[in-house]
């Protein structure tokens, strides 16, 4: 079975481990996912300048890890930092957290929205949503208020403040699936899919499910 190596460009090691986990939740059995975290850069990346640095600590994480013998790698930070890069060096198949729950969300032609709490990313978020040929089904992002970083802090008020969100992407927008936008909003995304009749896709999961798809196993 696999080795898979999850790269997490916010520089937070307790972040890493919380994506491990998700990873590891959605991996086949005898799969293995190991967390390696970017050594410099915020522990919550927020804009667009810390999005474009967090590509070259993504590639440095992985030259660092090169000849362990892994068989794919998942970039877990909203935004996919470094995957173009890594695609062109690695050699083995490279999936983004954003391109997977996007290509996830717009399965069958659904019409789906953002959920996230980063207003300085939304414009790199769109951008990904139009270089994957999904502009016609993006129905935009909803934003949460207040500092993201704070409020990624209180898990409680997390939950309840992208629970606003997720229902404005559904009633004001019209989206029939929701994306919660963010590498370090996973456990988030996980507890929210429950409170939604419309599919809430929680972007590690949705990562981990491509690259299975790409490496012929199943999930």
């Amino acid at each position: 079975m696999p080795d898979i190596l999850l790269i997490n460009p916010n520089a937070s090691v307790a972040t890493t481990d919380m994506m491990v986990g998700i990873a590891s939740a959605e991996a086949p059995a005898g799969c293995r996912v190991t967390g390696r975290t970017a050594v410099q850069g915020p522990p919550m990346i927020v804009n667009e300048d810390e999005l474009n640095a967090a590509a070259l600590e993504v590639l440095k994480v992985w030259r660092a890890a090169t000849g362990e013998g892994w068989d794919g790698v998942i970039v877990s930070a909203f935004g996919d930092p470094g995957v173009a890069l890594l695609r062109r060096e690695a050699g083995v198949p490279v999936v983004g957290i954003a391109e997977a729950s996007m290509l996830a969300a717009g399965e069958g032609g659904r019409r789906f929205g953002i959920a996230t709490v980063t207003p300085d990313l939304v414009a790199p978020i769109g951008a990904r949503a139009v270089a994957l040929g999904l502009r016609a089904q993006f129905s935009g992002i909803r934003l949460t208020e207040g500092d993201p970083r704070a409020l990624a802090a209180d898990a409680k008020a997390l939950e309840d403040a992208l629970a606003q969100a997720v229902q404005r992407c559904i009633d004001d927008d019209g989206a029939q699936a929701v994306i919660i936008g963010g590498g370090p909003l996973g456990q988030a995304a996980l507890a929210l899919a429950p409170r939604f009749e419309v599919p809430v896709i929680a972007p590690i999961g949705a990562a981990m499910r491509l690259l299975c798809s790409k490496l012929a196993v199943t999930p």
